[in-house]
């Protein structure tokens, strides 16, 4: 006869192997305090509804808060044998209190458990994830401020387009991230409802209360269907959609911090903390926490590739399968909170060659748009402009120099709407200062896409 906890209809154990196989407890151990609060709410749910009486509720409450507080001190230990956090824990029970804790999972099944832990799992996660872009929208506010009036090149196809402001540059990304907490904060109300009570996948005989159990876990309420109940897992993979999403968006950032740290561009320089060294070359400063960040976006997109796979045909309801669904969630939420941690730090304490920057706007032909801007400024049709300013970057070009070098008598010749005040309209600073359209890089608009920013992020 076997000894597991389901083990009635069974007439032999399995080999070790097969329950090492089988087992989640390596992994689903990361649940204990959630699996504890669904198991306090649940017996909670069963004494104020006299399903069970209240000595034996009480003695089993007084049992999960002694677990409760083991495992909040590391005491717990776990057996294979066991095969999951829910048996661990209820087998730690009725040692711990005897027989009557096998009473805790009356009107309540495995299926619905795991689901709830999820939820309140993932429930605290999202919460934290939220806070961690908060923290690093701020670092990068903090930089902005710095540089508003400090010009870098913009780029586009990786090629110099035109000057920017540098804080107009890093405001992008704290705008994508604004988007990432909206993504995360818009999904919180999927998470936050219990499958508790649904029971295996029909829901219960016994008269228990749903409402009350997830007005006790602080869910918001409760799903409808006891099918979609046990075997949803939408909002994981909306979480990891979302993860996904926002490490693209670290990545990003990361390959241009990773081309502005080299000696190529020499834009800015990270904090040692932020950097290691060469086992041969002693003169590297190697970027490679943004180098992590930028590689280690392609396991949270496996992990929700995963998910999703293993989902794509499972009927109605639960299935073993689903079992693989929590450690690419775990990964993906160290991952995720590792890498805004590391990014935070590494934004806040960067280094910013504003000397280089400003340079590399000047000896370059960005601000070829300048020309053609004020020529359609001064009535000729932009894409007769636009030719003419081509003429004179390939004259450049050909003849070794750029377009501030060139004599108001060679800008003449081209087109006798140029004037003296041409050199000012070719002045990096004054260029980026113009473009004060809303949301465009002009120094007022940074300013104020800046103020507008500070009151999003939460003090």
């Amino acid at each position: 006869m076997s000894s597991k906890l389901w083990g009635g209809r069974f007439t032999k154990s399995a080999e070790e192997w097969v329950d090492e196989f089988g087992a989640s407890i390596s992994f689903d151990q990361e649940l204990v305090l959630e699996d504890l609060q669904g198991s306090l709410a649940h017996v909670t749910m069963l004494k104020q509804c006299s399903i069970l009486p209240e000595e034996d509720a009480d003695q089993i409450i007084s049992g999960l808060k002694s677990l409760q507080e083991k495992a909040e001190k590391g005491e717990l230990t776990f057996k294979v044998e066991m095969e999951d956090i829910h048996l661990n824990l209820e087998s730690m029970l009725i040692n711990e209190i005897g027989p009557v804790g096998g009473k805790l999972h009356t009107g309540r099944s495995r299926n619905d458990q795991v689901a709830t832990d999820l939820h309140l799992y993932m429930r605290n996660q999202t919460k934290v994830i939220v806070e961690l872009i908060n923290d690093l929208q701020e670092a990068i506010l903090e930089q902005a401020k710095k540089n508003v009036e400090t010009l870098i090149p913009g780029y586009t196809h990786l090629q110099r387009a035109q000057p920017i402001s540098f804080a107009h540059h890093l405001m992008a990304y704290f705008w994508m991230l604004e988007r990432d907490k909206q993504r995360f904060t818009e999904s919180y109300k999927r998470i936050n409802i219990s499958p508790l009570g649904a029971g295996a996948l029909a829901g219960t005989t016994f008269p228990i209360d749903r409402a009350l159990s997830a007005e006790l876990l602080g869910f918001d309420g409760i799903y409808e269907n006891s099918l979609d109940a046990v075997s949803d897992r939408d909002f994981a993979i909306e979480f990891m959609s979302n993860s996904a999403t926002m490490m693209m968006h670290l990545s990003r950032f990361s390959e241009e911090i990773i081309l502005w740290s080299s000696q190529e561009f020499q834009f800015v320089e990270l904090d040692d903390t932020f950097s290691t060294g060469s086992s041969i070359m002693p003169q590297k400063k190697n970027p490679d926490m943004a180098e992590l960040i930028r590689g280690k976006t392609g396991r949270v997109y496996g992990n929700l590739t995963g998910l999703l796979t293993v989902l794509k045909g499972l009927p109605l309801a639960y299935n073993k399968d689903m079992q693989e669904d929590k450690e690419g969630v775990f990964d993906t939420v160290k991952t995720t909170v590792g890498s805004l941690k590391i990014f935070a730090g590494m934004i806040s304490t960067m280094k910013v060659k504003a000397d280089v920057m400003e340079k590399a706007t000047k000896n370059d032909f960005s601000n070829a748009t300048e020309l053609a801007d004020y020529l359609a400024s001064k009535g000729m049709p932009f894409r007769k402009a636009h030719e003419v300013v081509g003429k004179l970057v390939l004259f450049c070009v050909q003849n070794g120099c750029y377009l501030v070098d060139l004599s108001i008598e060679q800008f003449k010749e081209a087109s006798e709407l140029f004037e003296n005040d041409i050199y000012d309209a070719l002045n990096p600073y004054e260029a980026v200062k113009r473009r004060n359209s809303a949301g465009g890089t002009g120094f007022a608009q940074v300013q104020l896409a800046i103020e507008k920013a500070e009151k999003l992020v939460s003090k």
